[in-house]
C-alpha cells in the first residue's frame, strides 16, 4: 500500500539529491573536467595533443555501443547495483588514468569510463526524476543536469592547482578526481537510490495534489509504448536527429574561445577576455538547465523556443557585434542555453511522445546518436573553422542545426 505525503519532508528530494552527486561528481569531473588534462598530460608524453585526446573519443564511442545495454539493466536491475557499478567504473578508470605509462593504456582506461559514465549522463536523472516525481518533473531534471556545469566550475580550478604542483601533477589530479568519484558518490548510489517511490511505500511527490498535470506529464504516469514499437515510429526517428544535431550545435561552444582570440590583431580586448567567454556560455547552459525545466513543465512547446530562440539570439549577438564585450557575452551565455538543452530538453520529449512505459529503453537508443555525434563534432567544426568560411560558416551551420532542431521536434509532439 502506498502512501502520499501531504506535507514535510519526501524521499523524493532525497532522490534528487543523489541525483546531483551523480551529476556533479562522476559526470563534472571525467567529462567538463576533462579539458584540463590535454595539455599536461600531452606534453609529458611529448605527443600531439590530438594522440591523447583520441582517448575522449574513445569515451564516447564506448558510451553510444553500451547505452542500450545500460537501458536495459535500469529497467530490469535494482538501480542501486547498476548505478553503483557504473560509479565504480568511473571512479576506479579515471584514477587509472593517473597510473598509465603508455598512450594505449589511456585508451583502455577510456573504454571504461565510457562504459561506467553512460548510464549516469544520459539515462539516471531522467529515469529517476520520472519515477519519482508526478509534477515538476521538467525542473527537477534541469536543476541536477545543471550540476555538470557547476561541478565543472567546481573542480576545474582544484584540479589545476593539483596538475601545477609538479611535473607529475597530473597524475595526482585523476587520484584525487577517482577517489572523490568514488567517495562521494557511492554512499548515495548504494544507500539512498531507490527505483520507484513503492520502494518506499510512498506515492510519486505530487500525485496527492490537486489532479492537475504538468504538460510533459500528460504521458508520464505509467502508461507509453514499448520500445520496440517506438522504434518503428517516425517520432523515434525524429528525436533521435533531435539529439544528434541538438549534439551537433552544442560543441560550437568548444570553439568560442578561439574565436574571441581570432580577434587577437583587431580587438585585443576581444581575445584577452576569451576564457571570459567560455565561462559566460558555461554560466548560460547551468542557468538554462533549471530555467528550460521549468518551462516544459508548463509548455513543452514553450521550452522548445526557448532554447532555440536563445540560441538564434546568442550567435546573432556573438556574430555580429564582437567587438562590444557585454553583447559578446550575453551572446555566449544565451548561447548556452540552447547548449542545456541537450540534456534536458531531449529526455522531457522521449517522455512526452512516448510516455513512461518504457522509457529507459526509448531514451538510451536515442541517446546513441548523441554519443556517436559527441565522437566527431569536435573534429567536424575544427575542419569548419579552418576552412574559407570560418568562423562565420560555423555560426552560419549552427543556425542550420538549431532550424532542423525546432523542426525535427515539433514534428516528434505531432507525431506523439
Amino acid at each position: 500500500m502506498t502512501q502520499t505525503k501531504s506535507g514535510g519532508f519526501h524521499y523524493a528530494y532525497a532522490i534528487v539529491a543523489a541525483c546531483i552527486a551523480i551529476t556533479c561528481l562522476p559526470c563534472a569531473l571525467v567529462l567538463s573536467c576533462a579539458g584540463i588534462f590535454f595539455t599536461p598530460v600531452s606534453a609529458y608524453f611529448g605527443v600531439p595533443k590530438a594522440t591523447f585526446t583520441l582517448y575522449f573519443s574513445i569515451v564516447n564511442v564506448a558510451m553510444m555501443v553500451t547505452l542500450p545495454v545500460w537501458g536495459k539493466l535500469l529497467s530490469k536491475l535494482d538501480a542501486r547495483v547498476a548505478l553503483s557499478a557504473a560509479v565504480a567504473l568511473c571512479g576506479a578508470s579515471c584514477a587509472c588514468m593517473g597510473l598509465c605509462q603508455e598512450m594505449w593504456q589511456f585508451y583502455v582506461c577510456g573504454a571504461f569510463i565510457g562504459l561506467g559514465v553512460a548510464p549516469l549522463i544520459y539515462l539516471a536523472v531522467p529515469t529517476l526524476i520520472n519515477a519519482w516525481y508526478a509534477k515538476r518533473v521538467g525542473f527537477f531534471v534541469g536543476l541536477c543536469m545543471a550540476f555538470t556545469g557547476i561541478g565543472g566550475v567546481i573542480f576545474n580550478p582544484i584540479g589545476t592547482a593539483f596538475i601545477s604542483s609538479g611535473p607529475e601533477g597530473w597524475r595526482t589530479a585523476y587520484l584525487v578526481f577517482g577517489a572523490i568519484i568514488l567517495v562521494g558518490t557511492l554512499p548515495f548510489t548504494l544507500l539512498v537510490v531507490r527505483n520507484s517511490p513503492a520502494d518506499k511505500g510512498l506515492a510519486p511527490f505530487g500525485s496527492d495534489e490537486d489532479g492537475s498535470k504538468d504538460e510533459g506529464a500528460e504521458q508520464g504516469a505509467a502508461d507509453g509504448i514499448a520500445a520496440e514499437q517506438a522504434m518503428r515510429m517516425p517520432a523515434f526517428f525524429a528525436l533521435a536527429a533531435f539529439c544528434g544535431v541538438i549534439t551537433l550545435n552544442q560543441t560550437i561552444y568548444q570553439f568560442l574561445p578561439s574565436y574571441a582570440l581570432s580577434f587577437a590583431d583587431t580587438l585585443p580586448q576581444v581575445a584577452a577576455a576569451s576564457g571570459v567567454v567560455a565561462s559566460a556560455a558555461m554560466a548560460g547552459q547551468a542557468v538554462g538547465k533549471i530555467i528550460l525545466g521549468a518551462v516544459n513543465d508548463k509548455s513543452v512547446k514553450a521550452g522548445i523556443a526557448l532554447g532555440i530562440g536563445s540560441g538564434v539570439v546568442g550567435v546573432t549577438l556573438m556574430w555580429l557585434a564582437p567587438g562590444a564585450l557585454a553583447l559578446l557575452l550575453a551572446g555566449a551565455f544565451l548561447f548556452g542555453v540552447v547548449y542545456a538543452m541537450t540534456t534536458v530538453q531531449t529526455p522531457l520529449l522521449v517522455r512526452t511522445v512516448f510516455g513512461s512505459a518504457d522509457y529507459t529503453n526509448i531514451y538510451s537508443r536515442v541517446s546513441m546518436v548523441g554519443s556517436l555525434m559527441s565522437a566527431v563534432a569536435a573534429v567536424f567544426w575544427g575542419f569548419v573553422c579552418d576552412s574559407a568560411g570560418g568562423y562565420a560558416l560555423m555560426f552560419i551551420l549552427g543556425y542550420a542545426c538549431m532550424a532542423f532542431c525546432a523542426a525535427a521536434a515539433i514534428f516528434s509532439l505531432k507525431k506523439r
